[in-house]
């Protein structure tokens, strides 16, 4: 299986959604804009929010078995993929690629 890197690209924080629908929480997303974990034999990298890895399990574990191109050509790197985590208050943006 490939080793796979998981690169948080991008942050975003609806502060105008969390004012108006969610209740105050004591600890949110601690994942930083160019943080990287890796993947070893499709599992999961110490570290990254659970609930971001159900958001890209599929393409990763794709990706760590040799494929790839999905939807017939998104991605300009065919072994690459771009996923958001589903926080819809303050999703994580990560690319996903075979680390050669």
């Amino acid at each position: 299986m490939a080793k796979v890197k998981i690169t948080a690209v991008a942050k975003a924080i609806h502060q105008d959604l969390i004012d108006k629908y969610e209740n105050p929480i004591q600890h949110a997303c601690d994942i930083q804009v160019g943080q990287v974990f890796y993947s070893m034999n499709g599992e999961c990298p110490a570290g990254l929010c659970p609930e971001a890895w159900n958001s890209m399990a599929h393409f990763v574990i794709e990706l760590a078995n040799g494929g790839g191109n999905f939807y017939d050509g998104w991605m300009k790197n065919p072994k690459s993929a771009m996923i958001s985590c589903n926080d819809g208050f303050r999703p994580v943006s990560f690319l996903i690629e075979v680390e050669e």
